[in-house]
């Protein structure tokens, strides 16, 4: 495991993280930092706790609504694609619950 020094909002961190994902937590460290930056400076908003909460509320609507632009899954949100993955679970077990009678 290799050790990183960061600061989020003015405060320091040490993270750890695997050999070779060190440019990937740094990304994502700059990222979460200039969210709750710009939380912070509107004002609106005090306590680095709330800060955090409201930056990844504010993240994980970014991901559930990023649409995959190629592959099987292009033009489909993760919601969508959960939600394509919960329908296949029901027809799946749907479909194999009488095999359980067999054995």
């Amino acid at each position: 495991m290799i050790q990183l020094d960061v600061t989020i909002m003015g405060q320091p961190y040490k993270l750890a993280c695997k050999e070779g994902e060190e440019d990937a937590l740094k990304q994502a460290v700059d990222y979460l930092d200039r969210k709750m930056c710009a939380i912070r400076d509107a004002g609106k908003i005090k306590g680095t706790d709330r800060i955090a909460v409201m930056a990844a509320l504010g993240i994980s609507a970014e991901l559930l609504s990023t649409k995959s632009s190629e592959g099987p899954f292009a033009g489909m949100t993760l919601a969508d694609v959960t939600q394509k993955i919960a329908a296949m679970h029901t027809v799946l077990d749907t479909a194999l619950a009488p095999q359980e009678n067999l054995f």
